[in-house]
């Protein structure tokens, strides 16, 4: 099958896409947009997160024939060509980047937060990246990236 989809502003169309192929899968590997990462492919890590019609989805449990006309905005399309989201700086200043396999989607979640709550306490920021499990920074300086990105 077909499927027609609108990445990050751009329509894109990808071929020969089996129909229990997830949306992650077809970004990485037939749209050639690695940013959303494939952990547990169960919804439960947060990883691969990406938005669809502006809501955060775990790519891993769309399936691919799901995001047909639809849009989606992945860690990718968060900035400008070339340059950086200001919760994609935050995380680099605050030193929230470890081994780099949960920031693609913690930032998608973190950019989600500060959309709808500009200035979240820490249990807001605990309570909304609850869905992204990180094994390396012990979730400090993650916070303290939000913090900062809600500052900016």
């Amino acid at each position: 099958m077909r499927v027609n989809v609108t990445v990050n502003g751009e329509p894109l169309q990808a071929d020969d896409v089996w129909e229990g192929e997830s949306l992650l899968f077809v970004l990485r590997e037939r749209l050639g947009l690695p940013g959303a990462k494939n952990a547990c492919e169960q919804g439960e890590c947060g990883s691969c997160t990406v938005y669809l019609d502006d809501v955060p989805v775990c790519a891993c449990l769309v399936a691919a024939g799901q995001a047909e006309g639809r849009a989606v905005r992945t860690v990718e399309g968060l900035a400008a060509p070339g340059a950086l989201h200001p919760v994609q700086r935050a995380f680099l200043e605050a030193g929230a980047v470890q081994c780099g396999f949960c920031t693609p989607g913690l930032v998608v979640a973190v950019h989600d937060l500060l959309a709808h709550n500009p200035r979240p306490s820490e249990p807001d920021i605990r309570e909304a990246l609850a869905g992204n499990l990180c094994r390396c920074t012990g979730y400090e300086h993650i916070v303290a990236a939000v913090n900062l990105a809600a500052e900016s």
